[in-house]
């Protein structure tokens, strides 16, 4: 066989046995063809949403929160967003979570209930050690540059229960029932840059709430006709009201509230701190206050009185326009300083069923400025009932009016009245009716108006009362079994 036949040979062998390794190898299955990773969630609403502005947006928003939990920020952009039901926020599902508008963003809560509800697990307190894990998950839920309107009966803005560390901030509540609702359990809010505007119920409702710490700073709470910020039930700690204007909480045809109400009927709220704020209006709804204090009148401890709840500080605040302007009934541990005080219809300051309150250095003045807005019906007078241990010193009210006198003390003991400035005053300026135990010391109490008829002090009943060294300008009629009278001048 000749080479070149060998070799042609040689390659129809080889070739037959490529061919027959193809045939009897076993077929692999198809590779799939690679795609895209899938992308994050989106925080933008309009994403999860179909429709124009008319559309009912409440499944999108719903599908947008519940999305949230891959990162954490739900990205309200400007426009209008029609909602039928409350968006749910549920803390356990989304982990840390943001809500976010640019300030142009605004939910229309066309239903019943809360436009957002913002639901936690943390059943602790605010100690680090009840603090579950889970619940650091949760921590510091913010909502943040939205307006919530309402337009239904029952709209309320903002739910909240179960939170730790929630901070709202820069948000518009308005035409709602109750603007900002805390219920349950919470621990450390802050609440701050907020305008609650025009709402049918309460601005901001502490209701039946159990929470310590909470800071409500630089808001503007207004025309909300169940009260302004209101305190009721519960057990509340720690709740410190800082440079808000609170103006006109008090629907004229309603229920009397205040423009700041701490009320522990049915509960214990204490520890609270109301500074530099102003506090006004309206003096047209009946028993009207700006602050009022209401701690409970049953006590459970042998029907004494040592369970009233407290610890007050009233501090720098302008406080004008209404029934009463401060209103404490079985409070105790309360200090009133520093505020300017005006137009107060029935009285400046009434304190009922109370112990161990100070009102210090404050003023309590009628100025010409207001005269075409007062009448004569303006007492502006200051009354304590039925109270033991308790101190007023340091202040001045003048020009009372329509009142018994500037100061009355009733069935008190125990009072020590020092270094009080009053006035110009109608009738009587400092009144004792049954008052035991007390001192009135170091006071100026003088009437230097034309044909002025006043009485510096009057003394109705009382006993084992001290009243010394005052300077009384006007006459007096102090009963011989009130005390010890003595170095007092009349000014002649």
């Amino acid at each position: 066989m000749s080479r070149r036949t060998f070799a042609f040979v040689v390659a129809i062998v080889v070739g037959f046995g490529v061919v027959l390794t193809a045939l009897t190898a076993p077929t692999s299955p198809q590779q799939p063809v690679s795609s895209p990773p899938p992308q994050p969630a989106s925080g933008n609403v309009r994403d999860f949403l179909a429709g124009g502005a008319e559309a009912d947006a409440t499944e999108g928003i719903q599908k947008a929160v519940n999305a949230a939990a891959v990162n954490g920020v739900v990205y309200f952009p400007k426009g209008l967003y029609r909602i039928t039901k409350p968006i749910v926020v549920d803390l356990a599902k989304t982990g840390f979570i943001t809500l976010r508008g640019d300030g142009g963003a605004r939910l229309l809560m066309q239903g019943e209930g809360p436009a957002l509800r913002i639901v936690g697990g943390h059943t602790g307190t605010a100690a680090p050690r009840t603090v579950k894990p889970e619940v650091w998950d949760q921590r510091m839920p913010m909502i943040d540059g939205l307006e919530i309107v309402g337009d239904h009966a029952q709209a309320n803005g903002i739910e909240v229960s179960g939170t730790m560390q929630l901070i709202i901030t820069r948000v518009l509540i308005r035409q709602c029932y109750h603007g900002i609702h805390l219920t349950q359990r919470s621990r450390n809010i802050i609440i701050s840059d907020c305008h609650i505007y025009e709402n049918r119920g309460i601005g901001l409702f502490l209701d039946a709430v159990n929470l310590h710490q909470i800071n409500v700073t630089g808001c503007h709470i207004s025309y909300c006709d169940g009260g302004g910020i209101v305190c009721r039930a519960g057990q509340v700690r720690n709740l410190h009201i800082t440079g808000c204007d609170i103006e006109n909480n008090h629907g004229v045809k309603g229920p009397p509230t205040a423009n700041v109400l701490i009320d522990s009927t049915g509960g214990s709220n204490a520890e609270v701190a109301i500074t530099g704020c102003t506090i006004q209006h309206t003096r047209l709804a009946p028993g009207s206050a700006n602050i009022r204090v209401k701690g409970p009148s049953a006590n459970k401890v042998k029907d004494t009185d040592e369970l009233r709840d407290g610890h007050i500080t009233i501090t720098g605040n302008i406080l004008s326009d209404v029934m009463v302007n401060v209103h404490l009934d079985h409070a105790r541990g309360v200090v009133m300083t520093g505020n300017t005080c005006w137009t107060a219809y029935e009285h400046n300051v009434l304190v009922e069923h109370s112990t161990a309150v100070t009102i210090g250095p404050n003023n309590f003045d009628r100025n010409p400025r207001y005269a075409a807005e007062e009448t004569p019906t303006t007492t502006n007078a200051i009354h304590f009932r039925d109270c033991t241990d308790c101190t007023l010193t340091g202040f001045t009210i003048s020009r009372t009016r329509a009142a018994a006198a500037a100061i009355t003390l009733e069935r008190c003991d125990r009072i020590n009245v020092g270094q009080v400035t009053i006035l110009d005053c109608d009738d009587v300026g400092l009144l004792l009716k049954d008052v035991t135990h007390s001192r009135i010391s170091g006071c100026l109490i003088r009437d230097d108006r034309p044909q002025a008829r006043s009485l510096a002090i009057k003394t109705i009943g009382g006993r084992a009362n001290m009243i010394v060294e005052n300077y009384l300008g006007r006459p007096t009629q102090i009963a011989p079994e009130s005390g010890l009278v003595e170095r007092n001048y009349d000014g002649k």
